[in-house]
């Protein structure tokens, strides 16, 4: 019962850390550290400080990370979205709501090249929202467009928050990449129904944009092809055996970087800086990652893990109820914390639970990375809607949350669908994964 306690005192401490904005990495260190110390000793703490930080930094697979975001740095530093975005625009333009279903389509492309979803949302909101606005779409349409489909960058691979998910709990990033792409496609083909059912209900939020000439469709589609090319070599050689996911970040950053510089878009001086910005990000995710695995051994000394799920598997609850329960859990914790943060505090309990009741683990990280995208829109922390605001900033944030509630109840019935049929996440991993994605 007093470790008990503890563990909750410390769970309830690390919130409060959170909330007062101190970063994720040292409050997960302070709990962690100071709760083994006080419950086993300081030689214990330390001991186990120095362990899990070797044995952490020592995983090759997790140079995927810097790869993956030296991609992104160097797709939002060339021309790649503006050309994905100007095809997606001549393919479909000239329909009602256009120009924001061309949106989603760019964004769905430049996310199987960042990985990131804040990435997404500030490159495809600077290249789509000037034109929304000069064609006169109505704001609260345009930017919750940019914000929703922003959020496919954490589903869509390659994704960061995949790969943080397959360390916490010793899962395939391979395998899970592969899980990624189906649910991925799902939820833009649902984004993009919801455009045309707004624009169906309200045909002035959405206007028709201007034909595109077949020569000038033509030249788009042209500017696109290296782009896409780098996305169908890094992702198809992934999905096709031929590449591990260190490799295929590898390969494609090496082809954004000479893409970038036979055209003259970069040079060796962005080479340098998207670098070192991808060092700094990959610094604090090893840094939160670090901090977890302190806080893990914590929440195991406190048995809180352990009493949690002997309770939910013993509830008598069906295993669908207790699933609806993690998922609410999930949704309202979104409303006020970071994504990485509800990973590194929340799958120490929940993932017990769900292998417990006999869920695909695979299948479980799909559905946590949807509900982390619904979290990246919900107030009143939704990343993706300050960083929309902030490419607009005349347009009010609760102009903007207000338009990302049908996308919102879009990621719903996304959840749903995976729910009744996990096979869409499922399928693809056991249809092509091989030895060498491990």
């Amino acid at each position: 019962m007093i470790d008990t306690l503890a563990g909750l005192a410390g769970v309830f401490a690390l919130l409060a850390l959170i909330l007062l904005r101190i970063p994720v990495a040292v409050a997960m260190f302070a709990v962690g550290f100071i709760g083994i110390t006080l419950m086993s000793g300081l030689p214990v703490a330390m001991g186990l400080l120095a362990s899990e930080s070797y044995t952490l930094a020592s995983k090759f697979e997790l140079v995927v990370i810097p790869l993956f975001i030296l991609m992104g740095n160097l797709a939002t530093r060339t021309s790649a979205s503006r050309a994905l975005y100007a095809a997606a625009y001549a393919a479909v333009g000239r329909m009602r709501g256009g120009l924001a279903q061309a949106t989603l389509v760019g964004c769905g492309a430049f996310s199987a090249l960042s990985g990131s979803s804040i990435a997404s949302a500030l490159t495809m909101g600077k290249v789509s929202l000037a034109e929304m606005e000069r064609y006169r779409y109505s704001p609260r349409l345009a930017t919750a467009t940019v914000a929703a489909g922003g959020t496919l960058g954490i589903l869509i691979p390659p994704s960061t928050g995949f790969v943080i998910y397959a360390i916490l709990t010793e899962q395939s990033i391979g395998r899970l990449f592969l899980a990624g792409f189906l649910p991925g496609l799902l939820l833009l083909v649902l984004f993009m129904l919801t455009v045309a059912i707004i624009c169906r209900l309200h045909p002035e939020a959405g206007p028709a944009g201007e034909a595109v000439p077949r020569a000038a469709a033509i030249r788009a589609f042209a500017q696109a092809l290296p782009g896409l090319s780098i996305i169908l070599v890094t992702i198809g050689g992934l999905y096709a055996g031929l590449f591990s996911p260190v490799e295929s970040a590898a390969v494609g950053a090496g082809l954004l970087a000479i893409m970038g510089l036979a055209r003259r878009e970069i040079n060796l001086r962005d080479l340098w800086d998207a670098g070192r910005d991808a060092a700094l990000t990959s610094a604090t995710v090893m840094l939160i990652l670090i901090g977890a695995h302190l806080f893990n051994p914590f929440m195991a000394l406190s048995h809180i893990p352990q009493t949690i799920g002997g309770f939910l598997t013993g509830s008598g609850f069906a295993p669908w109820v207790v699933m609806g329960l993690i998922i609410l859990c999930y949704i309202v914790l979104g409303m006020f914390m970071d994504g990485f943060a509800m990973l590194v505090l929340t799958l120490p309990i929940f993932f017990p639970v769900i292998t417990a009741l006999g869920f695909d683990p695979i299948w479980f990280g799909v559905i946590v990375m949807i509900v982390l995208e619904i979290g990246l829109i919900s107030p009143p922390v939704g990343m993706n809607v300050f960083i929309v605001n902030s490419v607009v900033p005349h347009v009010r944030q609760t102009e903007i949350f207000r338009g990302v509630v049908p996308f919102w109840l879009a990621m719903i019935v996304g959840v749903l669908i995976l729910s009744f049929f996990p096979m869409i996440a499922t399928a693809l991993p056991d249809l092509v994964m091989g030895a060498s994605l491990r």
